[in-house]
């Protein structure tokens, strides 16, 4: 099974109109049945919402100009989901469970939050986590919570009680797209699961959207994962994109963090770019990725980055069926 920490399927579908459930948009790649034919079993579903600045850069009108927009546009990627009837992972027992009985075909997902600011006010996790979201990375850009990409800082003080609520409810938490500072702060006081969903090695491609090799050891030290993008400027500096260019992440990480089991994907495909300038064109173009993994890696190690890794993760951060009502009912 191949598993993906990073799909913005929602934001897509409402935003752009690509709907999920037929086949992909001209120059895109993410659907139902692509995922299913290129042996894609489970994925991070996004909810992402867009802050009045990303209006130009991502030639959208579907922003937001506060936290109660935020909210209402979360909501409705949530009610997306529920109405492509993606079956939604809660726990550890259900992705055992998932996991051992799954065909080629079969897609579920876990809710990922990327920038926090649909949630109004930390108090107001459990509303998020009864919808079923498991996962939240604080920032995009500048939220209420977190620096972010090109916008410096730290965890504000919402930020540092959005945390302590994460905590309280059994949340993931993403470092992704957190400012350096922010990312520093969260090792300060973070006891949790932590994972990078999708950002390279900054060794590599330099900007603040990548991680150091500092962090990536940081985050497997704690027993994270790190997910690595197809998105072309997190892949290389210019030029051409393709497979070899992951590969080249994929060896940089796992040296940086220790061992290639702290590595898997995070593709992030159509997130924002189609297919023209990623490094692959098709979606089963994915079956290549193995044996361009294998002149680095072993079989076993490559089956981890391509999925085995995710799940072994997912399986150990989510909660116990009685921990996950437990957090709820809260």
């Amino acid at each position: 099974m191949i598993v993906d920490a990073h799909l913005d399927i929602a934001w897509n579908a409402i935003a752009d109109g690509r709907g999920f459930l037929g086949p992909p948009a001209p120059r895109y790649l993410i659907s139902r049945p692509a995922l299913s034919a290129a042996g894609v079993g489970l994925v991070c579903a996004t909810i992402y919402t867009a802050p009045a600045l990303a209006k130009r850069a991502m030639r959208t009108r579907f922003v937001y100009e506060n936290a109660h927009e935020a909210h209402i546009m979360g909501v409705a990627e949530v009610n997306y989901y529920r109405s492509c009837e993606l079956r939604l992972i809660r726990d550890a027992r259900e992705l055992a469970s998932y996991v051992r009985g799954w065909r080629r075909g079969q897609i579920a997902a876990v809710l990922l939050m990327e920038g926090a600011d649909p949630i109004e006010t930390p108090s107001q996790l459990g509303a998020w986590t009864d919808m079923g979201v498991r996962i939240i990375g604080p920032a995009w850009s500048r939220t209420r919570y977190s620096g972010g990409t090109r916008a410096p800082g730290g965890l504000t003080e919402l930020g540092v009680q959005l945390l302590k609520a994460m905590r309280r409810k059994r949340v993931i938490l993403d470092i992704s797209h957190m400012a350096d500072q922010a990312v520093a702060d969260s090792f300060e006081m973070w006891r949790g699961p932590i994972m990078s969903s999708h950002s390279n090695a900054r060794a590599i491609v330099p900007g603040d959207r990548q991680i150091t090799d500092a962090t990536a050891a940081e985050v497997a030290r704690r027993g994270g994962i790190l997910g690595i993008s197809f998105y072309p400027n997190h892949l290389r500096k210019s030029g051409v994109t393709t497979l070899d260019d992951v590969v080249r992440h994929a060896l940089h990480l796992a040296r940086a963090a220790g061992g290639p089991e702290h590595v898997g994907l995070g593709t992030d495909l159509d997130g924002g770019i189609d297919s023209r300038y990623g490094p692959i064109h098709d979606l089963r173009e994915l079956r290549e990725l193995p044996r361009k993994l294998r002149r680095h890696f072993s079989a076993r190690q490559a089956e981890g980055i391509m999925g085995a890794n995710w799940i072994d993760f997912l399986g150990r951060a989510l909660p116990a069926p009685t921990e996950s009502r437990r957090a709820s009912s809260r």
